[in-house]
């Protein structure tokens, strides 16, 4: 584990995985509500957890580097259940890419329980962990899209998003889902946070 300071009041905290970024967060989130840790913003990534407004950053740092990562946190009971249509443009280039049918990329997607690892790129999209090797590493297309239809289920290395909204990108498009990702007026306003448990349900 490894921190570095971000200006007078900030931290980031490198870790060797995204397993023990998450099981960081998780913790870090614990000690928040329980009152143990002052800060005002945990926010995770793929190897990172940024923590925003620490009254001593450097008293945090040389408590963690002086411990270690916690044990994977339990499961969120919840599971979020996403419909999908495999539809997308890129199945066929993923199945060849796996070795398999376009159906059995369903089959194999559908039938995977994700985590959101941690959530970027757009309000809303969160990055979803899950899928078993060896399907746990596709490659991002050679060209990018200048536009990504809103609700396009994609792939990307070891990774499972959903686009909130029409944008460019680059990730291997298998399906679609009508579930509103991202909505100012609910609270909160995005659907999917770090730790949330997602199933892709196929829908027709």
């Amino acid at each position: 584990m490894r921190t570095l300071p971000v200006g007078d009041r900030a931290l980031l905290v490198e870790v060797a995985s995204g397993e023990e970024a998450q099981a960081l967060h998780a913790e870090l989130v614990r000690r928040r509500a329980e009152g143990s840790l002052s800060v005002r913003e945990i926010v995770p990534a793929a190897r990172t957890v940024l923590l925003d407004g620490l009254a001593d950053p450097a008293r945090l740092a040389a408590e963690l580097t002086a411990s270690e990562v916690p044990p994977a946190p339990p499961r969120a009971r919840e599971v979020i259940e996403l419909p999908v249509r495999y539809d997308g443009p890129d199945l066929a280039d993923v199945a060849a890419h796996w070795g398999v049918s376009p159906e059995e990329v369903a089959r194999v997607h559908a039938g995977t329980e994700f985590t959101v690892a941690f959530c970027g790129f757009a309000p809303g999209f969160g990055y979803l962990t899950g899928l078993p090797a060896p399907y746990d590493d596709v490659p991002r297309r050679a060209t990018p899209r200048t536009a990504v239809p809103a609700g396009s289920v994609g792939l990307a290395g070891p990774y499972t998003g959903v686009y909130p909204r029409s944008s460019p990108g680059g990730w291997q498009l298998i399906g679609t889902t009508d579930a509103v990702l991202w909505d100012h007026a609910r609270v909160p306003a995005a659907l999917l946070s770090p730790g949330t448990r997602v199933r892709f349900v196929r829908s027709t």
